[in-house]
């Protein structure tokens, strides 16, 4: 049986700044999605639509730099947590 030195290994080809994309737009959508679950409860207070429109515009900043600002430093730090398991 013979070695072939061209096999396919992910981990080198492929791009490291697409996992910092992937992360911008699945937080960027989960945002999205909980201030468009959010804004039922402003349209119920009679609230005009320019107004709502700050509003989930606000909701959706104030989940995204949440993430990055605060969360993601917890959740991603965690990474000598998994290497002292292998």
């Amino acid at each position: 049986m013979t070695v072939h030195s061209n096999v396919y290994i992910p981990k080198e080809s492929w791009p490291y700044w697409t996992w910092f994309a992937i992360e911008f737009f699945i937080v960027l959508a989960t945002s999205l999605l909980i201030a468009n679950e959010i804004m039922p409860i402003f349209d119920e207070m009679n609230i005009d639509k320019t107004n709502q429109n700050w509003i989930f515009w606000s909701i959706v900043a104030v989940l995204f730099f949440d993430w990055y600002i605060m969360l993601r430093r917890l959740v991603l730090r965690r990474k000598l947590i998994l290497e002292n398991i292998y």
